[in-house]
């Protein structure tokens, strides 16, 4: 048995390890080292909006015999068909009516529709599970997996994984704006995740120390100069230090700028400037992921009006945004491959409660906008909001359409990726909506493999059997349990 040895280099190196991961703290991921590439390539930017947005008050029924079956479930929460601060009108092409409207506080989508490059995917969601589970339904869009949770990798890290054409060597192949990992990227080795370029850098300790600058001491070493030269091993520590530093360092060497004056303030905004600036810089992004979040609205939701609103604010929040985005992106000439969508994890029910809010529902319109959008159009099958089509979905908007189908559109006619069993397994019978511009190739499908359990295992042994699988890939399950199961109280 030989002995464990740890020379005086190799332990200082284990503690440089530990400086720089909790100096930038848990988002940083490692991208691998590469030339700037030219951005001929399409970016889906996912824009996850958490906690279960009321998509009727968003996408809302103006006319026929859906508006009534809106205003009786709705008497305090119901947008106005019309007026100051009615519902403003969705029209085709040609100028018809849709019977539909958005919110009056999302002038930006509005006008997106209106430009013809805002498509939207009338209820959408978890078509394979049902589950009023914010923990449960988030984890199982993110991972692609609806109701199963121990797969170990997002979907967009598998899409990513299986890429035709990928190098594996690409700069910043995906992004994720976030302070964590975002579950969608679980997996990968070639995503960075940061909340803000600013804050994406080795600054703990004394700011005199931190890197040599020009006004340093002759002879001063900062602690990144002195990192960066620890990293020159085969080890697989010293393998991971390199790619971190050169990950920091990519970062520092572009020019990321503060929000512009035209853009709306707040972190969001600012999120998506991040999101904007990568895709500039030709740096290669395929994929970006970032989360809006506050839409859980049991109390207090609000409708539309004058004064301070709760929802009405985070409709301007999200519309501003995006509108703010879309513009920056089509005037450097880089939105005709960029293409981004908008889901929450569910809807919200019909009726309203006694709280002024919404309870966790099903079904929710999806938003596709970009510049291969075929837009100004209505997707998938609207069921209507007749109670007796609600109600064998105890008072929910049905789910009508796959949000996978929705991605694997983009995959396939965006990407030219269509190993579709890769990305999402265990889905089946995908067929285009038309959403998207693009060739259209035999997707690649098959059934989710799973390992067989043999006829001569009892019952006892067999859930024995799945208990341990389940926590092999799942160490916090009981967690997301406890949290699930309170949720269900509400």
């Amino acid at each position: 048995m030989n002995a464990l040895e740890l020379s005086r280099r190799e332990f200082l190196k284990g503690c440089a390890a530990s400086a720089a991961i909790g100096a930038v703290g848990p988002a940083l991921l490692f991208s691998n080292p590469a030339h700037a590439a030219a951005n001929t390539h399409d970016t889906i930017v996912h824009l996850f909006l958490r906690g279960g947005i009321d998509g009727l008050n968003l996408v809302v029924p103006t006319s026929g015999v859906d508006r009534g079956h809106y205003e009786q479930a709705r008497p305090d929460l119901m947008i106005a068909a019309s007026g100051t601060y009615g519902a403003l009108p969705l029209t085709l092409g040609g100028g018809s009516g849709t019977g539909f409207g958005l919110h009056p506080s999302a002038t930006g989508l509005r006008d997106l529709w209106d430009a013809g490059h805002l498509a939207i995917v009338h209820a959408c969601g978890l078509a394979s599970s049902v589950t009023r589970s914010h923990f449960d339904a988030q984890l199982s869009i993110d991972l692609g997996t609806p109701g199963q949770q121990g797969i170990g990798s997002g979907w967009i890290t598998r899409a990513w994984n299986t890429h035709p054409g990928a190098l594996g060597s690409e700069l910043l192949p995906a992004l994720g704006v976030s302070a964590n990992q975002p579950a969608g990227l679980l997996g990968s080795t070639q995503a960075l995740c940061m909340s803000s370029p600013a804050d994406f850098a080795l600054n703990a300790g004394p700011w005199a120390w931190q890197k040599t600058r020009t006004d340093s001491p002759a002879g001063l070493r900062g602690v990144n100069e002195t990192l960066a030269s620890l990293w020159g091993g085969s080890t697989g520590l010293e393998f991971a230090g390199a790619r971190a530093d050169r990950s920091l360092r990519m970062i520092a060497q572009q020019p990321y700028a503060a929000l512009p004056a035209a853009w709306p303030t707040g972190t969001f905004a600012q999120q998506l400037w991040t999101v904007a600036q990568s895709i500039r810089f030709n740096l290669g992004l395929h994929y970006a992921t970032l989360d809006l979040g506050g839409w859980d609205t049991h109390d207090g939701q609000g409708t539309a009006g004058a004064g301070w609103n709760y929802y009405q604010n985070k409709i301007a929040e999200l519309s501003s945004a995006l509108y703010a985005f879309f513009n920056e992106l089509a005037a450097s000439g880089h939105m005709d491959r960029v293409t981004v969508v908008v889901q929450s994890e569910f809807g919200r029910r019909v009726r309203q409660n006694a709280n002024g809010g919404t309870d966790h529902g099903y079904g929710n319109p999806m938003l596709v906008l970009g510049g291969p959008v075929n837009g100004r159009q209505f997707y998938g099958s609207w069921p209507g909001l007749d109670p007796e089509i609600l109600s064998p979905y105890f008072g929910d908007l049905p789910v009508t359409t796959d949000h996978r189908r929705v991605l694997s559109e983009l995959l396939i006619r965006r990407m030219g990726n269509p190993n579709l069993s890769a990305v999402f397994p265990g889905y089946s019978g995908y067929t285009p909506l038309g959403i998207m511009q693009g060739t259209d190739t035999t997707p690649q499908v098959a059934s989710l493999v799973a390992t067989p359990l043999t006829t001569t295992t009892t019952k006892a042994k067999r859930r024995t059997k799945v208990r341990v699988q389940r926590y092999a890939f799942d160490p916090w399950g009981w967690l997301r349990r406890l949290i699930r199961d309170f949720e269900r109280m509400f």
